[in-house]
């Protein structure tokens, strides 16, 4: 029984780590997921799929006319013979094997000592190769970035792909280790059942290891008893009754583990006299839910393209769409890479330069709550979990609207086994009624004009369920040349066990830490800071900050009945510590990126600017170890020299890292960056104290920023699109309506 029952939790634990199936898609109490049979499919050919005014005359057709047509189900790509036709796609899977038959004939390699590959991905050829290549140019010299532990050490490599040359790369004395392997935190789960006192501990809980999940969570650095040590925390909850887990801790109840030998360092164990949260209320799958009769839920809704989609996806990766141009890739640290965005002038009709490459560059959660089970929960889910590993497979309909396109990611496993994850990113068009531009003239001057022109906008997207959390990560791109950066926060909260139900059990002067959210369940304060590398190109790779302050001026006495105004003042940042920025809601500014050598035909230098949006700010003391780690979370924006090692605002090792290799030590060196190629790094910053709607499952909470051409273009660039017509759009009905 004791070994039956091992197997059930080594399998529990193994798919809960991975978090790999979980995938939080259903809002609890709410109208049943789209489903094909929900949603017609208008096709051209379809005699129902037609405009309103010649509906009135078509006759009832029979079954046999095929009505509704079912879309074609996302394709399954064999990525078996991918071959890259730019510098910039993915290893494919034949690249991936031959990193791994190199480096396993490397003399690092062929010892006994073990071994992992924490990432294996491209090394993307020199920034001044990339654009001067162009498509039917021969293909760039193709190499693999390996980071990878052998007995104990970490060690970066570069490997050369065609001649099998394998460079080691010097990585100095940072502190830290490379992203966990899906591996590393799979074992780690399962580690603490071979300890004798974690399973009598379990059992004196009142938990059946049937129903045991455990989680690995980073444990951020907290001083020298960390060092030298690949250490992770784990920490235990109850399925019985429920798939969410999440709601059921086993309070109090934490393991350190040595990541390396498995070992148990230290059993904590100070909740004993809290109860595990009832199971009751916590499911929120969709089969899961009682629905009330008196509620109104709305009709099925899709947009409908009988036309097909405006965009294309060629070669696999090249984006195509309206006036927009730009390389598309999955990455495994950062989830989605965008890169040569170029959009087209409608004067000249040019591709002009906007962006080199944009991506999340590191995510910090900080909990709130200073006590021995949760201080440690500061999260940085890019660099210790990697974005990217925890991305899941996009449900149709649901994650993405129809006629949507999907991109998988090619990954390598902690043995340099490739492996594909499929349906990570989707790529379609958004209509949502908006408006592009309009103006109707008053009927005082006599001229009946109404123009009016729709928006639709271009989304990438990808979703990663970091454990219990699901971000959605979009970048929108639209037509006036906007891009649109939103991420989404849904899924569970991770919650914390208490001895109360009710508020009024609370005495006045405890702390909480959180609220209470359900009977014996508090949901914990927490922050979540996202922060975005940017390599804007504005017309070429030099490049200049503008802080462009607006001020209140007083009007002389007598000049004019109106005593103030606003005036914009423009500050060009000479070095880094220029534009450390940090907003003020009474001293406003905007940010632009200009190309000061580059100017419109009435002398504006063209350039993009900075519209902030979820700008909520880090409150934690500088020297708090986690804000340490987190410092790239001390301003807003930064703007740094472009520097190809600079990549990942919370140092290339974060793992137990102490914040000496972070976004903020670089920009204290205060380097030139006027009129030069330069990175701007913008954090969206989002505060959440939960609240009862948070529960079992969290209503998704957006917040977004945006880049926008300043100057850019000699005019507005979506002058000349064309309305909507009636003949354009075909209305969908079902044969029983008719």
């Amino acid at each position: 029984m004791e070994s039956r029952n091992f197997l059930r939790f080594l399998a529990i634990s193994l798919s809960v780590s991975l978090v790999l199936f979980f995938t939080w898609v259903h809002l609890p109490y709410a109208p049943q997921p789209n489903t094909t049979t929900d949603l017609l499919y208008c096709s051209t050919n379809s005699p129902w799929c037609t405009s309103k005014n010649r509906f009135q005359s078509i006759s009832k057709p029979s079954t046999a006319d095929n009505i509704l047509e079912k879309p074609p189900n996302p394709k399954h790509h064999n990525h078996e013979s991918d071959t890259p036709h730019h510098p910039l796609d993915p290893l494919t899977i034949s690249e991936i094997n031959r990193v791994r038959t190199i480096l396993k004939s490397h003399a690092l390699f062929r010892s006994s000592s073990p071994f992992a590959f924490h990432s294996v991905v491209l090394e993307e050829p020199d920034k001044t190769l990339v654009l001067q290549w162009k498509k039917g140019d021969s293909l760039l010299p193709r190499k693999a970035a390996v980071v990878a532990r052998v007995a104990g050490k970490s060690h970066v490599l570069t490997v050369d792909i065609t001649t099998g040359e394998v460079a080691v790369q010097e990585t100095g004395s940072r502190s830290g280790y490379p992203t966990m392997t899906i591996e590393d935190m799979t074992s780690s789960t399962w580690a603490p059942l071979s300890n004798a006192d974690f399973n009598r501990t379990i059992i004196q809980r009142g938990v059946d290891l049937q129903d045991l999940a455990c989680l690995p969570i980073s444990l951020g650095w907290f001083g020298e008893k960390e060092e030298n040590r690949r250490l992770i925390k784990v920490q235990c909850y109850s399925m019985e009754g429920t798939a969410n887990f999440y709601m059921r801790p086993i309070e109090g109840l934490t393991v350190l583990l040595d990541m390396d030998s498995k070992e148990v360092v230290e059993i904590s164990d100070k909740g004993r006299d809290i109860p595990i949260p009832k199971a009751a209320n916590t499911d929120y799958r969709y089969s899961a839910q009682k629905i009330n009769p008196e509620m109104m839920f709305v009709n099925p809704i899709s947009i409908e393209q009988p036309k097909g989609p405006s965009f294309t996806v060629e070669d696999d990766h090249l984006v195509k769409w309206a006036n927009w141009e730009f390389h598309l890739k999955p990455d495994p640290r950062a989830g989605v890479i965008v890169s040569r965005a170029k959009v087209r002038d409608p004067d000249s009709g040019e591709m002009r330069n906007v962006m080199y490459k944009g991506f999340t560059s590191e995510l910090f959660v900080p909990y709130m709550d200073p006590t021995d089970a949760w201080y440690f929960k500061t999260y940085m889910d890019a660099g210790e979990y990697g974005f990217g590993l925890q991305a899941m497979p996009l449900d149709p309909l649901n994650d993405c609207p129809r006629n949507a396109y999907y991109m998988d990611g090619v990954f390598a496993a902690g043995d340099g086994t490739p492996y594909v994850r499929s349906h990570m990113v989707c790529v379609f068009e958004r209509y949502a009624g908006d408006i592009g531009w309009r103006h109707s003239e008053s009927p005082i001057t006599g001229m009946e004009i109404r123009e009016v022109r729709p928006k639709v906008t271009l989304v990438v997207r990808m979703a990663a369920s970091v454990a219990n959390y699901d971000y959605i990560v979009d970048w929108e791109f639209q037509t006036d040349g906007l891009i649109r950066i939103k991420v989404g926060l849904s899924g569970i909260l991770m919650v914390k066990g208490t001895s109360y139900v009710n508020t009024n059990q609370v005495p006045g002067q405890q702390n909480l830490y959180g609220t209470l959210l359900s009977e014996n369940v508090i949901g914990v304060i927490h922050d979540h800071y996202i922060t975005f590398y940017l390599d804007m190109d504005i017309d070429g790779s030099d490049n200049s900050f503008v802080e462009v302050n607006i001020k209140k001026q007083k009007t002389p006495p007598g000049e004019s009945p109106r005593r103030s105004y606003l005036k914009a003042i423009r500050n060009v940042a000479k070095t880094e510590k220029d534009a450390q920025i940090q907003f003020k809601l009474y001293d406003p500014s905007e940010f632009h990126v200009v190309n000061p050598m580059k100017r419109t035909r009435v002398g504006n230098p063209v350039g993009y600017k900075v519209v902030p949006a979820g700008t909520a700010a880090s409150l934690l003391d500088h020297d708090d170890p986690p804000q340490k780690r987190g410092a790239f979370t001390n301003n807003q924006i930064w703007v740094t020299p472009y520097n190809r090692s600079e990549q990942w605002a919370g140092g290339l090792f974060v793992y137990q890292s102490q914040g000496e290799d972070t976004l903020a030590v670089w920009s204290e060196r205060d380097r030139p960056i006027e009129n030069k190629d330069i990175v701007l790094w913008y954090t969206l910053g989002f505060h959440h104290v939960p609240c009862q709607e948070d529960f079992p499952i969290m209503p998704t909470v957006s917040s977004s920023f945006d880049l926008k051409p300043v100057n850019f273009f000699e005019s507005n660039p979506i002058l000349r699109i064309p309305p909507n017509v009636e003949k354009d759009l075909p209305v969908c009905k079902p044969a029983a309506s008719a």
